[in-house]
């Protein structure tokens, strides 16, 4: 059974350091400009050639996180970044958007690729996906069980990473806009301000109250308890979150993980000091999520961390031997050679300089002994030679100890070598702005049948009418041709094969269709009418291309697009142009969450299935519960209705969640005459962007 790696957060180079001389298998570093936390210690083209030849010198592998959306104007740079990746020889990138992923794919093509955790791969039908798409590991969900995981790994036939330590985040991974839609700075663009760890409180508070509680604050994952159980179902790397943290923490977590694999004793204490929110949770590995996987970061936990980092800096103070090295050392009249191989064939020589003098006993083990002696270096001596030609011969310490050091050095420059990965020649097309209708097309989303006012069914009403797949019989027959049916952008636990059941069962039901959430709805709606929506993240001209190629006949672009990007964003497909949209009413889901806040102050059995949050503000954020997850939609609901073609796009949705049907009918009428909203409303990011 092969090892599980342990994979480590790099976001600097003293951090590198501690990962590597504390024993870690793999790092992994974000390129600058194109990672998930623009806040740590980013590497540029030079600096991560150097992490590169530093690790592979070491035997230590080097994946590179480019895992952002990535806007129109920037995809010359991230051309540029994918060949200074392919120049240093990293092991794997790590990517989130679709056009990170096709140009690897185009410009180096046998650069291995790892589906980041922001692309919401939570289930079999989508590590598939990943999988025919070339993909040669999935970074999973943090959400799932240990029985989803092994389901997952057993069947999707690629690598499979699951997060083993270090924060967790309230939404799933790349389905979360709060920090966009709250402060301007994106989590899908490495700028999360990281607000779900401000006051948020689920209990009934009047209006005007602000909440104290921390109601959407996770504690610290920690499942290396249980870094066994994943080797044994086939997991192929164990990761440690933490880029923005110290290298002590680094250190304290791979020394854990070290531990834990081997199935030893780790201090749990040292751990949760190196950094902790009032302990740590397992709960989503083991299937008992409920409210104490909540927790905050104190002021005693930071005092503990503070009092303990003398004593995790020696977790790295000294490089850890690792690389099994042959010795064989020939001493002769003439003097003496030394010559280390390492398990790839390569070689590291030294000469000595000193006449060896003849000996009365043969000195083969003590000269064994001072070979061996490789502490404070990457190298583990193994197998050692000794060939003495006329001998014995006597030779002092400090010349076997000279002789070790140039020899081992020698090898470690040739280990240094970068190895580029091969690159293909690619121009990129130059970036069009698209023409668009003055009164693009108007759709309406429903969270349900019962929702959906008589405005929606008038003929001059929306051109489309989309429904979760869930209310697909309540559709009546003769408006089937008009409705697009949703399909689940988290589908945990039984909801996948629930997912598949019911599109088998509506296929021939004469249904506009299927609108796409998740990258495994390709696989599983193959061949069928497909649209892509908010949860495809799409953002830009080259990755909605890629999904219109794969079949998509329409896209909406993510709420997070600023206008004058979104302008860029114009796919085709057999020469066809393929409609984008844009939300132009709606309260925005600003979390999918399968934690529930709402268990901080009571279970599911006394749970109307809705609740609301209050922030520190006293804002109000509504909660509603339905196929094992969470949404928390925005208080304030984005309108565009009363601007019809500013945005450049073929069709608007007005996106109705918890309105009545009363209010639905009321805002289809507004924005069918172009009139402004009546109350609190925003115009979201389409003006002003995020960081």
């Amino acid at each position: 059974m092969a090892r599980i790696e342990i994979l480590a957060p790099v976001g600097g180079e003293e951090m590198l350091r501690a990962a590597v001389y504390s024993g870690a298998d793999a790092v992994y570093l974000g390129f600058a400009g194109f990672n998930a936390r623009t806040g740590a210690g980013n590497f540029d083209a030079a600096s991560l050639c150097e992490a590169v030849r530093f690790c592979h010198a070491r035997g230590v592998r080097v994946h590179v996180a480019m895992n952002t959306t990535v806007y129109a104007d920037e995809l010359e740079n991230l051309a540029g970044a994918v060949r200074a990746v392919a120049a240093s020889g990293a092991d794997a990138v790590i990517c989130q958007d679709m056009a990170v992923a096709d140009l690897i794919r185009r410009i180096a093509p046998d650069l291995p690729r790892h589906a980041s955790t922001q692309m919401s791969v939570h289930t079999l039908e989508g590590a598939l996906y990943m999988a025919e798409q070339g993909f040669s590991r999935v970074i999973l969900a943090r959400e799932l069980s240990l029985k989803e995981i092994e389901t997952i790994t057993k069947g999707c036939g690629i690598e499979t990473e699951c997060f083993v330590h270090g924060a967790l985040c309230m939404s799933m991974s790349g389905q979360c806009y709060m920090s966009a839609f709250l402060g301007g700075r994106s989590g899908n663009r490495g700028s999360c301000a990281g607000p779900c760890r401000l006051p948020f409180d689920a209990n009934p508070l009047p209006e005007g109250r602000p909440g104290k509680a921390h109601h959407l604050s996770l504690k610290d994952n920690s499942a290396i308890d249980q870094l066994d159980k994943l080797e044994a179902i086939g997991v192929a790397s164990a990761k440690i979150e933490g880029r923005l943290r110290t290298p002590e923490y680094v250190a304290a977590a791979v020394n854990a993980c070290l531990a834990g694999r081997d199935g030893l004793a780790y201090d749990r204490d040292l751990l949760q000091n190196a950094f902790s929110r009032s302990g740590f949770t397992s709960g989503y590995l083991d299937g008992k999520i409920d409210g104490t996987m909540f927790g905050t970061r104190s002021e005693a936990d930071a005092q503990q961390t503070r009092k303990t980092l003398p004593a995790l800096r020696e977790l790295y103070r000294r490089e850890r031997s690792r690389v099994p090295v042959e010795m064989k050392l020939e001493v002769s009249p003439d003097g003496e050679k030394l010559t280390v191989t390492d398990p790839q064939g390569n070689r590291g020589l030294a000469y000595g300089e000193t006449e060896p003098q003849p000996a009365r006993n043969d000195p083969s083990d003590s000269l064994r002994r001072s070979l061996s002696k490789t502490g404070g270096t990457p190298f583990e001596a193994g197998e050692i030679q000794i060939e003495m030609e006329g001998g014995p011969w006597y030779l002092p310490g400090s010349a076997v100890n000279e002789l070790r050091r140039d020899a081992l050095d020698s090898l470690l420059k040739k280990r240094e070598v970068l190895h580029p990965w091969k690159v293909e020649p690619v121009t990129l097309p130059a970036l069009t702005r698209r023409t668009w209708p003055p009164k693009p097309q108007l759709w309406a989303r429903f969270e349900t049948w019962d929702q959906v006012p008589r405005q929606a069914l008038e003929a001059q009403g929306p051109a489309r009418l989309m429904l979760p797949i869930a209310e697909a019989a309540k559709v009546p027959e003769n408006l089937r041709s008009k409705v697009i049916l949703e399909l689940p952008r988290a589908m945990f636990g039984a909801m996948e094969a629930d997912t598949v059941r019911r599109v088998a069962q509506v296929r021939e039901q004469g249904f506009g269709g299927f609108e796409a959430n998740n990258i495994a709805h390709l696989r599983i709606c193959r061949g069928l009418p497909l649209t892509g929506g908010i949860g495809l993240n799409v953002t830009n001209p080259l990755a909605a291309q890629v999904y219109a190629d794969w079949g998509l006949s329409a896209l909406l672009v993510l709420p997070e697009v600023k206008d004058s990007e979104m302008v860029f964003i114009a796919p085709a497909r057999n020469g066809q142009p393929v409609p984008t949209g844009a939300l132009i009413y709606g309260h925005m889901p600003l979390m999918l969450t399968r934690a529930c806040p709402l268990q901080n102050v009571h279970d599911c059995a006394h749970c109307q299935r809705e609740g609301v949050l209050t922030d520190r503000k006293a804002k109000k954020f509504p909660v509603r519960c339905k196929g094992g997850v969470r949404t928390i939609y925005n208080p304030v609901p984005l309108y565009m209705g009363d601007k019809p073609g500013v945005l450049p796009v073929d069709y608007g949705v007005a996106y109705f969640t918890t309105e009545s049907r009363e209010e639905a009918g009321q805002i289809l009428d507004q924005i069918v005459r172009a009139e402004p909203f009546e109350g609190d409303f925003t115009r979201g990011l389409y003006f002003k962007g995020t960081n």
